[in-house]
Formats: C-alpha cells, sequence, structure tokens
C-alpha cells in the first residue's frame, strides 16, 4: 500500500474501473455511492441484455463518438472492446457476438459480472460505502450526507464520476453541475441522447398503434441512413433506428426549430417498380390491398401512410411510390432527458487536461458521462464509460506520483 488516500465518488462503471485499476496499485480506495447499490443503471442496461461493447472493426469504432471522438482515442486505445472481452472473460463473463456486431456476457445478465467485480475490488481493499450522497465542497474537503448524518472526507486525489442526467431515479441527477461551477469549472447544459421523439399523431393512430413496431425499413437523418427498427408510442416513435439518429435529429430541432426523420417502408425495391406494380392495381381496390399486393405493405406501414400522406397522393402511383421510399416523419420535440439512455452535455474537454483531471480543481480527476460526449447504442457508451474511468485512474497515478 502506498498510504495515499483516494476517493472515488459514483459507484458506475467509470468509478469502478477507476477503483480496480487504483487499487491494484497500491492506493487505499474509497468508493462513494449515494444510491443503496452501486451500478444501478449498468444493472438497468443488462435486464435485456448487457452490451459490453461492439466487434466492428476498431477505427470504425472509435469514431463513435463524434466530435469527442479525438479526445477519446487515447483511453479507448488503452482499452479496448478486444480488452474489455478479456476483462469480462477474467471475471467469469465470456461473451459472445450478436447478429448485429454487438457484445453481450453469454449468461446475458449484469448481475452476475456485478458480483464477480464486487469480489474482486473487495479482494484488493476497496472500501465501498452505499448511501453517501456528495452534497459540495467544505472545509478543504467533500461533504457527504449519510445515514449517520454530515461528514466531510479530505483525500490525496479524487475522483468524480457521477454520470450524466438520464435515469435520474438510478442515482444520475446531475446535482453536482452547481458545485463545479462555482468552482469555475465550465459545463454544457445536459439534453437527452438516444431518446424517443414527440409526433403529432391523430387521436386514432395514437390510440390504435402505441408499441407496435415498424421492420424491416431504413431511415435517414443528417446522420446518414441506416437499417433497423422502431416502435410507436403513445408520444411518437422510440427504439434503436431512432436512437442511432437522436442527436441530429435533437440538434437540428434546436437549429431550425423543425426536423424529420425520412424512412423507406420498402427498401428492397426501387421506387420506380413500385410506381409500376402501384398502377396496375384496381382502382376500385382499397388502398390496404392496393399497398399489400403492389408494394408488399400492411399493418402499421399502410397505417403510417395514411396518417402522413395527403389522399390525393395516396391515389397517384408515382407520388405514393416516392412517399413509401422517403416518407418524413416531422418530430415536435425530443423526450424528456429522464426517459433518455443517455444524455449529452456536461464538462467541456477543455477545462480537463490529458490525465482526465480538472484544470480548475487540481487533485480532482472526472470520468464517464459527466464529460461532454456522446454516443450510440451497441456498447459504444458502456466501453467510453470503461475507458475513461481507467484513463482517470491512470491521471491520477501520474500526478500523485508528481
Amino acid at each position: 500500500m502506498t498510504g495515499k488516500q483516494i476517493a472515488i465518488i459514483g459507484g458506475g462503471p467509470a468509478g469502478l474501473m477507476a477503483a480496480e485499476v487504483l487499487s491494484l496499485s497500491g492506493y487505499r480506495v474509497t468508493v462513494y455511492e449515494s444510491m443503496p447499490t452501486v451500478a444501478r443503471k449498468f444493472l438497468l442496461a443488462g435486464k435485456s441484455g448487457l452490451n459490453i461493447t461492439h466487434s466492428e472493426e476498431y477505427s470504425r469504432f472509435a469514431n463513435r463518438f463524434g466530435p469527442s471522438s479525438e479526445r477519446l482515442r487515447s483511453a479507448l486505445d488503452a482499452f479496448t472492446p478486444d480488452d474489455i472481452r478479456t476483462w469480462a472473460a477474467g471475471l467469469g463473463a465470456e461473451t459472445f457476438t450478436g447478429s448485429s456486431g454487438r457484445v453481450f456476457p453469454k449468461i446475458m445478465k449484469a448481475s452476475p459480472l456485478l458480483r464477480a467485480w464486487l469480489g474482486r475490488l473487495e479482494a484488493q481493499g476497496v472500501k465501498v460505502l452505499p448511501r453517501h450522497r456528495w452534497s459540495g465542497f467544505a472545509e478543504g474537503g467533500f461533504a457527504f450526507e449519510t445515514p449517520h448524518g454530515r461528514t466531510i472526507i479530505r483525500c490525496d486525489a479524487a475522483l468524480l464520476a457521477l454520470g450524466g442526467a438520464s435515469y435520474p431515479r438510478l442515482g444520475s441527477d446531475a446535482a453536482w453541475i452547481r458545485w463545479l461551477r462555482d468552482r469555475g469549472v465550465e459545463i454544457d447544459d445536459f439534453q437527452p441522447a438516444n431518446c424517443g421523439f414527440d409526433v403529432a399523431w391523430s387521436t386514432i393512430f395514437r390510440e390504435r398503434f402505441p408499441g407496435v413496431p415498424l421492420k424491416a425499413l431504413t431511415a435517414t437523418s443528417d446522420a446518414g441512413t441506416f437499417p433497423g427498427e422502431f416502435v410507436i408510442s403513445q408520444h411518437g416513435i422510440e427504439g434503436s433506428l431512432v436512437y442511432a439518429h437522436a442527436a441530429s435529429l435533437r440538434d437540428r430541432l434546436a437549429s431550425d426549430g423543425k426536423a424529420a426523420l425520412t424512412i423507406d417502408l420498402a427498401p428492397g425495391r426501387a421506387a420506380g417498380r413500385l410506381s409500376r406494380d402501384l398502377a396496375r392495381q384496381d382502382v376500385k381496390a382499397s388502398l390496404s390491398n392496393r399497398l399489400r399486393k403492389g408494394a408488399g405493405i400492411e399493418g402499421v406501414k399502410t397505417a403510417l401512410l395514411r396518417e402522413l400522406v395527403p389522399s390525393a397522393s395516396l391515389t397517384d402511383p408515382e407520388q405514393l411510390s416516392q412517399l413509401i421510399k422517403a416518407l418524413p416523419i416531422p418530430l415536435l420535440r425530443p423526450r424528456p432527458i429522464t426517459e433518455a439512455i443517455s444524455s449529452a452535455g456536461g464538462i467541456r474537454w477543455s477545462g480537463i487536461d490529458d490525465g482526465y483531471m480538472l484544470k480548475a480543481l487540481p487533485g480532482v480527476f472526472v470520468a464517464g458521462e459527466m464529460i461532454d460526449w456522446e454516443a450510440p447504442t451497441g456498447g459504444y457508451l458502456l466501453s467510453a464509460c470503461f475507458a475513461t474511468g481507467r484513463a482517470a485512474a491512470r491521471g491520477m497515478e501520474a500526478w500523485l506520483r508528481r
């Protein structure tokens, strides 16, 4: 043991990864967690299958983080998706690659991996103190509200890994913003990321189709064109294909006041073929029959065309074929950040040095979703939380040695 005392405030993946690195190097590490148990969002993510990283070619993977890709690169290089798989295997969680390229533990759950991880941390001497909620700086240290009252912690270095602003009920409520801003740390307001969007559905459509998926289509925005599926909700649209475009759509709404997700309802058919096939249908037949026979479209896709396309265009084969191939869904606004999978915004990179230390607060480091970066779903979010946690730990080690 070095005798140096390290405080890690926040017991999510970034904080726990930093605790692993620092304790293995001989530091005395204590993790302070506001909730009754650690890693609650990690456990929630694992309910439908814990997607811990992605198997795509690494240079493409490393560019999935938008404007932050360059700044995150050194952290990602030091803990690549292959490294994550090796790390998980060391905890007894062998992984496999799904058809989409996403990587999962074979057991598909987060809880066995977390139990093994906490066991390793305990064996390395890490102390975890739940129900310790950081309440700001005080008397040269960090103030916490605990079951036994207010206490002040002093340490040789600290890591803040308190998350962003999504899923506040699990602990990431961004209450820390005011304390860091008071100390001169520049922070961009949080916005929803990987979120759904409101659409002005008619009452009939809203009541008939909530929860119904739209499959076998592609969607286009400023972000590009991707295949996939999404779900109709009472409020609008949500799901993996929407999340892939969420950052682009959110930013377009902010800049222009309007945005649309353009979808191709029949990606396997060219517009010319659709137009010819639709023109051959009996004009006296119902729209449902004409679309089913002429375009292979039925169910919710037909209802969506009825909802969004003017009646005159529904009877014109040429116009209808064009809209089948490029149907804009006008969006009103993103869903609230409390519903979002993740958040954009946070501590600006300009205020963080290469070792993940806050320039305004020497000895205080940051990691995870507190920092201003975002990524699509698919294992990228968790990968970057792991990587920044490790990078901050290495930065802290270097600073303490100096």
